[in-house]
């Protein structure tokens, strides 16, 4: 597959049966062959889409020493802001050329399902944070809607992952790449790397950088119209499947020298269940040509063995 497919959510949510099952399908294809999917139809409108992109390039335009305040230590980076070139790929030698923001869980979560850390709040743009809802929000049920579609493709109930994603750890990142100075020695925007959740819904994938590695190891560019947002399959799905599914090496590389004076942004909805949802394989990925590929582990001690490969968490 040298190109990214296309679907409509308003498909799946449509009345006709024949077009709700031929979403299903037309996802889990994508999902299998591909591991990512350009959506339309989305619950996002073009509006508040704009107004978090404004609001994000305030932040970011902030001088480093009011940014660093929200940096907060003890939280690996799960709220408020980290710093330029902190995070790096799992094996990567250096760090990305990236800073960026975590939006986290806004409703109560019980205690013995996972205490959250609190949304740490920006006091010099109020309508910061509050666009951050907004838009969080409009992308957990975007994804809720398209874990119930993929819960279908394997053959669960509809309703497989709402209760591990209704209220679900999941993080909304703004991320700034901020213009190039010298061509960088070993460092990319973001390098190759696979993401660590469920299901990832990128806002931003508007222009050229993300590229995607198919099956046959060719890197492809992903490039969304501007209705739509681009998903894909994380890690933790893909172990729940058994590989079924496919989680897709991807990376952001640098631009060419006439666009290093150019910064580039990116909005990725990383959709997280509870910490204590488990991502044993399910038994019906499960058979003698598909042997079972991974030990069982929660969500939560996946996250943070990842956190660990990722520097974030000592």
């Amino acid at each position: 597959m040298n190109q990214i497919p296309s679907v409509d959510l308003r498909d799946f949510l449509s009345d006709d049966h024949s077009k709700k099952m031929q979403f299903v399908e037309q996802l889990g294809s994508a999902f299998e062959e591909i591991g990512f999917v350009a959506i339309s139809g989305h619950f996002l409108s073009d509006k508040l889409s704009e107004d978090l992109y404004t609001q994000i390039k305030a932040f970011f335009d902030l001088p480093q020493s009011i940014k660093s305040n929200y940096e907060i230590q003890g939280l690996a980076g799960q709220r408020g802001y980290t710093s330029y070139g902190k995070e790096k790929a799992q094996n990567a030698p250096v760090g990305d050329l990236k800073e960026f923001w975590h939006f986290g869980q806004y409703e109560e979560v019980a205690p013995e399902d996972y205490l959250y850390p609190a949304n740490i709040t920006v006091d010099e743009l109020p309508a910061f944070n509050s666009v951050g809802k907004e838009v969080y929000q409009q992308l957990e049920k975007t994804a809720l809607y398209m874990l119930r579609a993929l819960a279908l493709h394997l053959r669960l109930e509809e309703t497989y992952f709402d209760q591990w994603v209704s209220q679900g750890n999941s993080i909304l990142r703004p991320i700034h790449y901020p213009p190039l100075t010298k061509a960088p020695e070993k460092a990319v925007r973001a390098a190759a790397h696979t993401d660590i959740n469920l299901i990832t819904l990128l806002m931003g994938a508007h222009g050229r950088g993300l590229q995607v590695q198919n099956r046959q190891g060719d890197w492809i560019e992903a490039i969304a119209s501007k209705d739509q947002l681009m998903v894909n399959v994380g890690d933790m799905l893909s172990r729940l499947s058994n590989n079924r599914l496919l989680s897709t090496v991807h990376q952001v590389v640098n631009p060419p020298e006439a666009g290093w004076s150019e910064s580039r942004y990116s909005i990725p909805f990383f959709m997280h269940p509870k910490a204590t949802m488990p991502l044993n394989c399910l038994d019906n990925c499960v058979d003698d040509q598909h042997p079972q590929l991974y030990e069982d582990i929660s969500a939560g001690d996946f996250l943070n063995e990842r956190l660990r490969e990722l520097g974030l968490l000592k």
